[in-house]
């Protein structure tokens, strides 16, 4: 029972559930059940890119142009949508995650073939990808006008008193649930972070597994970017510029190690609606949103010295072990 305790995704909930109890005392209804679930509806987008980014962090990798990729297959979808509404939802659905799937492809082969760093590739991809949505769209806005419908109210039906965009979200998270925990790949993205070398004589190529996190992270984007599009009704160069770093932060925050091959998905959930609730408690207790950042960079620090004293508390019991034996 202690050890459950101690566990780090129980602890954030504990953190969670507080700061809840806290804001409702400053506002009654800030937690009712309506309320918490349009707090995790607004974190619906970051937390299906936490899970993405889960992957490729896992494999001793980063992924910077998760919000550049989502921008520009938003503003693709929103495109074709505009001049064809005839075209299914379904079928720029499918489309955007092909092509999410493409531009995450292309960091993996940079960093498998090249042997580039990741930092540098997602970084240079970033730059690239911004300027191919300014260059797709020539500089103007796809607004709520130029829409269809079908296209805007998709992520607005309520199913089982949630919007449809919370099920996507679920969806998701229950599949990367099911990919980590029960397929020999998701132990794969473990393994080559933990130990590349040991992996590799254990016949599993790391180049190629960071290749296929990088293109997993890359279409959870790409629906990502229909999804952002289709709620805020709204296609620019600037959509979701510097979402990038909340993702990492959603990812650190909950637990996993930059350092590679330590973190789960329901951290990586428990990450981004941590930064949810904040983000939503802030105008409540008249705290002003420019602080939101600093209070993200200080969640992060914080992360990271408790990820870092829980992993050399793991080495010291391993060294322990090792010289009892």
């Amino acid at each position: 029972m202690i050890r459950f305790f101690k566990q780090r995704e129980v602890m954030l909930l504990a953190i969670i559930a507080i700061i809840v109890a806290l804001v409702t005392t400053r506002s009654s209804g800030f937690g009712t059940p309506r309320n918490l679930a349009a707090v995790f509806n607004d974190t619906a987008v970051l937390a299906m890119l936490a899970c993405g980014q889960l992957l490729v962090i896992l494999t001793r990798s980063i992924d910077l142009s998760v919000a550049a990729n989502l921008a520009l297959t938003g503003m693709i979808a929103a495109m074709i949508n505009a001049a064809m509404p005839g075209v299914p939802v379904e079928v720029l659905i499918v489309g955007c995650v092909v092509v999410g799937g493409l531009l995450g492809a292309f960091n993996g082969v940079l960093v498998w073939k090249l042997n580039i760093p990741p930092i540098v590739v997602t970084l240079g991809t970033l730059t690239i990808y911004r300027g191919a949505v300014f260059l797709v769209s020539g500089g103007t806005w796809v607004n709520a006008v130029d829409m269809s419908d079908r296209f805007k109210e998709l992520t607005r039906l309520v199913f089982l008193g949630l919007p449809m965009l919370s099920w996507f979200a679920i969806v998701v998270i229950a599949l990367f649930v099911l990919l980590m925990a029960r397929t020999s790949l998701g132990r794969s993205f473990y393994a080559a972070g933990i130990n590349p070398t040991a992996a590799t004589y254990a016949g599993i190529d790391v180049g190629k597994t960071k290749f296929i996190a990088f293109t997993i992270s890359g279409m959870v984007a790409g629906l990502a970017g229909y999804l952002w599009v289709s709620r805020y009704v709204i296609a620019s160069v600037d959509v979701a510029r510097g979402l990038e770093l909340q993702v990492v932060a959603a990812c650190v925050i909950g637990g996993v190690s930059i350092a590679g091959g330590i973190g789960t998905v329901g951290g990586a959930v428990l990450g981004a609606l941590f930064l949810g609730v904040i983000n939503n408690a802030l105008p409540v207790i008249g705290v002003s949103p420019f602080w939101q950042m600093a209070i993200s960079g200080a969640a992060i620090i914080t992360a990271v010295i408790f990820n870092a004293r829980g992993e050399r508390k793991r080495g010291r019991i391993i060294l322990k072990s090792a010289e009892a034996a």
